[in-house]
């Protein structure tokens, strides 16, 4: 019996075996993404790194069922990802906030659950829980333009979180912010995962942030999107932002540099 339950406890969340895609437009063929093989544990930080064009979002719509592979497996909590996606399996965040400005922040967030169907006491409730979680506690009825680009993107956050998945899907959601507001919510976003322990997936183009975040850091090469390499973070969970000083952290910048000159090279 306690066989089976470590058995279940360390089956992959995501799981991707020779994973290519290819599109096929106008001017020929673009092979987004060759032979991706990589397991991501439960409650795990991952994050994509890459040069643009590498497939890192590619990889997160595969998993969200907004691309279809051309070759390979993927599974996502042991389904397929459209199983995933009719089951709620995760929450996705996009680049831009993409909240609706003649909605109150409140009822952004919990738009998700008022098509679910949830009742609107429970969509009061989780909108009140994870507005307190992304720290936008008594904002719920101010409206996006009424909010910084950071709280909208907090905002965003939150709507994610609302249905409470188990995964987080989020492509660059803080690369069009500044570096202090981008700190900031660097910061606010380690001490959610740390919180809710979601298993988190992130696509970023900045080395310092897939260092400071990630328990893993997943290196792209230029296309066909292909892992060049998969650090193991050796940082500790606790992470103030002077960690981004030590030499731990410097060494694993310093490979996550060397294995994006290897995929160019």
């Amino acid at each position: 019996m306690s066989s089976v339950a470590v058995e279940e406890s360390t089956a992959p969340v995501i799981s991707a075996s020779g994973l290519s895609l290819t599109f096929e437009t106008r001017d020929g063929p673009v092979h987004a993404l060759k032979d991706v093989s990589l397991d991501i544990a439960p409650g795990e930080f991952v994050s994509f790194i890459g040069p643009s064009g590498c497939g890192k979002t590619t990889f997160l719509r595969v998993v969200a069922d907004l691309e279809q592979p051309t070759g390979g497996t993927v599974s996502v909590n042991g389904m397929s990802p459209e199983e995933a996606r009719r089951a709620r399996a995760y929450g996705y965040v996009f680049q831009a906030a993409g909240l609706y400005p003649w909605r109150t922040i409140g009822g952004n967030v919990g738009l998700p659950l008022e098509i679910m169907g949830y009742s609107k006491a429970e969509r009061a409730e989780r909108v009140a829980r994870v507005l307190e979680l992304v720290e936008l506690s008594g904002f719920a009825g101010k409206f996006p333009w009424q909010l910084s680009g950071g709280m909208q993107q907090r905002a965003s956050i939150a709507r994610a979180l609302a249905f409470d998945a188990d995964i987080l899907l989020m492509d660059e959601p803080f690369g069009a912010l500044d570096e202090i507001v981008r700190d900031r919510l660097n910061e606010e976003l380690l001490a959610l995962w740390a919180r809710t322990g979601k298993t988190t997936l992130f696509v970023t183009h900045s080395i310092p942030e897939a260092v400071y975040l990630s328990t893993k850091i997943v290196v792209m090469s230029p296309r066909p999107g292909r892992v060049t390499d998969v650090i193991e973070s050796p940082l500790p969970k606790e992470r103030p932002l002077d960690i981004r000083d030590t030499s731990e952290f410097i060494a694993v910048a310093h490979r996550v540099r060397e294995g994006l000159r290897a995929g160019h090279e």
